[in-house]
Formats: structure tokens, C-alpha cells, sequence
């Protein structure tokens, strides 16, 4: 038995199948100086190939992962657009008449040594990053294919080293078991689609095994314990086997519940809507029992393009939408970029911290009539069905009055064009900034809804960046502070008399219920994947013990004490 890192749960049993490393051997070439223009004009041949080719990747992935996972891709575009990962390549071929694939090798090399030499996961895991598209950018200019994966159609346990997205994108659900990594962890992005795609996954094994796993072995992998068995016993086969066929049925007796109401033992009902980047996901929503859409994320709407999706384009996204929610709520979160999320056509100056610069509502206030576009769209949309619409971000009362403001302009132009809409349509804030909670009373006043973003939330009360490794284990929803928060702003709402919603991870996790049950939460939104399974722990629990449970919550002081009582409570 190794034990590795769980990154994606469940457990697989089968042959393994080791896939070679992705590395090109590149020959020390040199150039003369009249040839130099010629190797720069293969070099940005190469790299307008690998952004096609990213593209189409992204394109694929998207389909069977949904938008906000395949914006990985994003980051593989960015980094061939880098100006210092350019400027390296660029200096080496220019300064030592090294031919375009030689520059490039280098330059991965400098880039992945510098970044592993860091004492921070989160930095390894984009050192991989700038392998796969340095890799990807020598395929083109060495003319090599690339490494594929088995074609047949027996099912295997994919073994690598490191597994890039670029490998995932090939990827057959049907036909891998489970995978094993010997680099990553729980944030690479190897991780982030295995578990998008339902495939359990064990990284970090490099250290950890004697010698090297073989194609053939015959592997029992464990996502959840994050433990890997090579040539297991007939006892331990029998026992994961059980295991295995447990979680295949627990899975088909969820899916019976899609069409159950979420109620509790005594008789409590609760509303589970789906987080959705596309009209794809709500399919997918719907068809695990979502009742409508917690939150839209119409940011996706603007990335692949070269210019702002017009109104007319937005209104028929929209309408498919609201449509295919089947009368349900869709609530539309505007445009929320900035950050980690940015417009190749709409560039942002260089922040020191973008996660708490130019984004979200800050944007759309500042480029006002790009914003009614977006809000005339909607608009639109609200005559088809019942549409509220979600700013993100906020933080005063200015915001949201601007914002409303705005509103109405759009509603007086369409007005004057005759075109129809809901002139009541609902207006909401997402609660994610600590600023936010402390005067939800005020906000309140404002609003016809909140909806609590937990992620931001908490990272923000918390001040940790839960995608950094080095602090990701300070990184804790249960703090008493973020339930205090909680608690806060859904009294603030409930005095006002507006609906309160959660669309966090927090929603998602059935370990959180208690405090929805004692806090009187009854609209959670989540990624489709947790709708089954939160209703499952909503049927099979009661309001009454609920609500002692999450009220006891409050009487505790460490994080500790907090998620030892919820996860006591879950398993009981």
C-alpha cells in the first residue's frame, strides 16, 4: 500500500497503463545571424498554432466539464502571451543565435526550475502549466506528434508523472478507471477536472514508492483515503470490490431522487437550485432535480472572443436559459471579471492585488454603457420567464444604487424601443465581502434578495488565498467568525423581509445543513454534481434536530469543535 494524496474521490480497480512523459529531446542548434528573422517568424507561427490548438481543446473540454473548469485553458493562452515568458525565448535566440525549439526548451527549463525552487505547492502546480505549453509550442516546432493515449477500448488506471490538461482533454471517462499522479495535489488542475469528470484520482506518490509503477499492474486506487494497493491480495480485491459496486448503486439510488422535493423527516421544505456557466450546465441542473438557478456566471459569455458580446447575442444566451429552467428562478450574476479573470480585448492595468482591485461591479460602474448592454439583455430575457438579476462584489450603498440606477436607464430605453420585459424584475447582492455582512441591514433596504458567496467570504474574513497551498490549510468555512457572519446577514434579510440564498461551496456541503436548518436558510445553490447528495441528507434528516444542532454550533469557539460536531452529526 502507498498512501498519496486523495484529490478526487472514489475507488478504481484495473490495470494500469503508464503514460511516457511528455518531453521532447531538442539538439543544440545554432542559427546564423541572416537566418534569425526566419526563426522568429517559425517561432510565432508555432505559437499562433498552439493558441488554435488550445482553443479547440478549451471548446471540447467545455462540453463535457462545463465553462468555469475549461477556463484552465485561459491560463495555457495567457502564458504564450506572456511578455516575460516571450521576451525569454526571444532574448536567447536573438543573443545566441539559438534556434526556436532550443530557445524555447530553455526557457521551460528556466521558468519550471525557478518555480520549483519555491516552497509553495501553488507555484509548482503552474510550473506545469508552462511545461504543457512550452511542450506544446516544441510539438509544432519539431513537427513531433504528441503522446496519445491507449485507442482501444478496455478500461485502464492512468498512471504519469504529472498529468497536464492538454493530456485530460483526450481523456475518455468511459474508458479510465482512476488515475494516479506522482506530482500535484488537491488544486492542481489535473485534480480540478478529474473531479469534474467523476474520475477519482491519487497524486503525490513521487516520493513515495521504491520502484516504479508498470503498465499492467494490477492497481486498486482510493480517492478518498488517498491510498494506492499494487497486486492486492484476493481478500483486498473482494473488500474494494464491495466498495466499488456500494458507490455505484449509491449513485444510481441518487439519481431516483432527482425528481423527489427536498424535504426533510417532519416535513420541512428546502429549495436546491444549480450554479451554472452555460445553457449546457442547466440541462444538467435540471436533470439531477435543480429547481431553477442559484446563480448564472455570465462572465464565460465574455472570454473567447475578440470583442463584448452584444445585446442581442446575451438575450438569446439568456432566453435559452430561463427556458430551459422550465419556470423555475434564474438568478443572472452581471459581469464579474477582474482578478483571475480577464478579457484579452479588454485589458486591465497591472495590479499589485487584483483580487482586491478592478473587478466585478467596480468594472461595470466604471464602463456604464457596456454594463447596459448586459442589463438591457436581461431585461429582455425577464419577459420570458422569471429572471433576477445579481450584483457581485458589493460593498456600499452607493454600489447598489448606481447599479439600480442603471437599471432603470435601460428600462427607459427600452421603453422607448417597445420592447417588453418584467418591470418588476428582482434585484439582488451577493454577500461576499466581510464589508457587505456588517451592514446587511443597511443593504437590505436596497435589495429584494441576498445570495451569500461563501468562497469569497470566507477567504476574505479569513484573509487566505484558498488556492495557495502554503496557506490553504488556514482556509476554514467554519470559523466562528464566518458563521457569525452567516448569521448576521440572514437575520439583517429576515428583518427586512427579503430571500436570502447560499451559492458557496458552503451550499454544497452537507456537513454546513445544520446551520441552514437553525439560520432558517432554505434556498441552496451548488455545482449539479452536489444537488443528489444534499438531498439526500435533507430527506433522511429532521428540522427539529437540525436546528439544535446548528444552534449548539454557535455555542462553540474553535473551528475544530464546529466541523467535529457537523461531521458527527452527518455521519449519524
Amino acid at each position: 500500500m502507498i498512501q498519496g494524496i486523495g484529490a478526487a474521490s472514489g475507488v478504481a480497480i484495473g490495470k494500469a497503463f503508464v503514460l511516457p512523459a511528455w518531453e521532447w529531446d531538442v539538439p543544440d542548434r545554432r542559427m546564423e545571424k541572416v537566418d534569425l528573422a526566419k526563426e522568429f517568424e517559425r517561432l510565432y507561427e508555432g505559437i499562433r498554432t498552439s493558441k488554435t490548438e488550445i482553443e479547440v481543446m478549451k471548446n471540447e473540454i467545455r462540453e463535457t466539464v462545463g465553462a468555469e473548469e475549461s477556463s484552465i485553458f485561459d491560463a495555457h493562452i495567457a502564458i504564450l502571451d506572456d511578455p516575460v515568458f516571450m521576451s525569454e525565448i526571444q532574448g536567447i535566440i536573438e543573443r545566441q543565435y539559438k534556434a526556436a525549439e532550443v530557445a524555447v526548451k530553455e526557457a521551460i527549463d528556466h521558468f519550471v526550475t525557478m518555480f520549483d525552487l519555491l516552497d509553495d505547492e501553488y507555484m509548482k502546480e503552474r510550473a506545469l502549466d508552462i511545461k504543457d505549453v512550452g511542450n506544446r509550442l516544441l510539438k509544432h516546432l519539431l513537427g513531433t506528434p504528441e503522446i496519445t493515449l491507449p485507442s482501444d477500448t478496455q478500461p485502464y488506471i492512468l498512471v504519469a508523472k504529472e498529468l497536464s490538461p492538454s493530456q485530460l482533454v483526450h481523456l475518455n471517462p468511459e474508458n479510465v478507471l482512476g488515475m494516479v499522479t506522482m506530482s500535484g495535489g488537491k488544486t492542481s488542475h489535473s485534480a480540478i477536472m478529474a473531479r469534474a469528470l467523476g474520475i477519482p484520482l491519487v497524486s503525490g506518490l513521487e516520493s513515495l514508492t521504491e520502484e516504479p509503477l508498470s503498465t499492467g499492474d494490477l492497481l486498486i486506487i482510493d480517492g478518498d483515503e488517498g491510498t494506492v494497493y499494487r497486486e492486492p491480495s484476493r481478500a483486498l480485491l473482494e473488500q474494494f470490490n464491495r466498495i466499488a459496486e456500494e458507490q455505484r448503486l449509491r449513485k444510481e439510488q441518487l439519481q431516483l431522487l432527482a425528481s423527489v422535493d427536498a424535504v426533510t423527516k417532519d416535513g420541512y421544505r428546502m429549495r436546491l437550485a444549480g450554479n451554472i456557466s452555460s445553457v449546457k450546465d442547466v440541462e444538467q441542473a435540471v436533470k439531477y432535480g435543480a429547481e431553477g438557478v442559484g446563480l448564472f456566471r455570465t462572465e464565460f459569455l465574455y472570454m473567447d472572443r475578440s470583442a463584448f458580446p452584444s445585446e442581442e447575442e446575451q438575450f438569446e444566451v439568456y432566453r435559452q436559459v430561463v427556458e430551459a429552467a422550465g419556470g423555475h428562478p434564474v438568478v443572472i450574476r452581471t459581469l464579474d471579471i477582474g482578478g483571475d479573470k480577464q478579457l484579452e480585448y479588454f485589458p486591465l492595468f497591472e495590479e499589485e492585488n487584483p483580487v482586491l482591485g478592478f473587478r466585478a461591479i467596480r468594472i461595470s460602474l466604471d464602463e456604464a454603457e457596456m454594463f447596459k448592454t448586459q442589463l438591457r439583455a436581461l431585461l429582455r430575457a425577464s419577459a420570458y420567464g422569471q429572471i433576477k438579476i445579481l450584483y457581485p462584489m458589493i460593498h456600499t450603498l452607493e454600489e447598489v444604487r448606481q447599479a439600480n440606477a442603471l437599471l432603470e436607464e435601460a428600462k427607459q430605453e427600452l421603453l422607448r424601443r417597445e420592447l417588453p420585459f418584467n418591470k418588476d424584475i428582482e434585484t439582488g447582492i451577493m454577500i461576499e465581502i466581510p464589508a457587505a455582512a456588517a451592514i446587511a441591514d443597511l443593504l437590505a433596504q436596497e435589495v429584494d434578495f441576498f445570495s451569500i458567496g461563501t468562497n469569497d467570504l470566507v477567504q476574505y474574513v479569513l484573509a487566505v488565498d484558498r488556492m495557495n497551498e502554503k496557506v490553504a490549510h488556514l482556509y476554514h468555512p467554519y470559523h466562528p467568525a464566518v458563521i457569525r457572519l452567516l448569521r448576521q446577514t440572514v437575520l439583517a434579510a429576515k428583518e427586512a423581509g427579503i430571500s436570502v440564498s447560499v451559492c458557496g461551496e458552503m451550499a454544497g456541503d452537507e456537513k454546513a445543513l445544520p446551520l441552514w436548518l437553525y439560520l432558517g436558510v432554505t434556498n441552496l445553490s451548488m455545482s449539479p454534481q452536489s444537488l443528489l447528495r444534499v438531498k439526500h441528507r435533507i430527506l433522511n434528516s429532521t428540522l427539529a434536530e437540525g436546528m439544535e444542532q446548528g444552534k449548539h454550533c454557535y455555542t462553540l469557539t474553535t473551528t475544530e469543535e464546529i466541523e467535529a460536531a457537523l461531521t458527527r452529526w452527518t455521519k449519524s
